[in-house]
This record gives C-alpha cells, structure tokens and sequence, in this order.
C-alpha cells in the first residue's frame, strides 16, 4: 500500500487546514489508520487514529477537541481536519495504516507510511 499525504501548507494562528491521505489501494476490511506528526528535532508523535468503519477515534491530548480524523473507504483516503491551528502544531504530518486493527499510539503498530505533508502555523 502506498500513500499520498496532501493538505499541509502555511497558516496563521487560528486557522483550519484539512489533511488527505490517498491509499494507492483499499486496505483489507479491519485496518485501522492514524495521523502522526514530526517536528524539527523532535521524534514522531501520535496525533489521531480511527478505526475501519471509523466507528472508534482516539486523539492526543495536545489536539482533542480542534482535530478531527475521518476517513472514506470507497475512496480509500483518510482526512484530518485542523482546526484553530496553533504554532505548536507546526510540523511534518505522516498518515500511516495499522497492522491489522491496531488504532493505537506506537509507531510500531504501523505497517505502511505517506511521505509527509508540512504544516508550518505562524503566530
């Protein structure tokens, strides 16, 4: 499976942007999927992830209740919206799919990584 991340891009202090993340083809029928992001310097965090028919959501601490992870299957494409962007969000996003029905925060329950979209929120 490969994966496209797209949507990053300057913003202000406030304001929302929306991530996509294109599969290059449907995951099997249990996969979850997940945001992280990596700023200068620092490892890659866990931002979000949802479950396959997105019936279950988890979120960092640092952006619940202003991001929201979503995903549409037919079109194979998982999507973070950002709201109320902060400088703190400033970083390189990385979608990633589950092995198997893993939602959870380690890196390592990742199989397949995108390339990354920056997201650079000034103040």
């Amino acid at each position: 499976v490969q994966l496209q991340a797209s949507g990053g891009g300057l913003a202000q202090a406030g304001d929302s942007l929306r991530l996509s993340c294109s599969a290059s083809k449907r995951t099997s029928s249990n996969n979850g999927m997940a945001w992280f992001r990596q700023a200068p310097g620092k490892e890659r965090d866990f931002v979000a992830s949802i479950s396959w028919r997105g019936g279950s959501t988890s979120y960092a601490d640092s952006v619940k209740g202003r991001f929201t992870i979503s995903r549409d299957n037919v079109r194979n494409t998982l999507y973070l919206q950002m709201n109320r962007l902060k400088p703190e969000d400033t970083a390189v996003y990385y979608c990633a799919v589950g092995r198997g029905a893993y939602t959870g925060t380690a890196r390592e329950g990742y199989a397949y990584w995108g390339q990354g979209t920056q997201v650079t929120v000034s103040s």
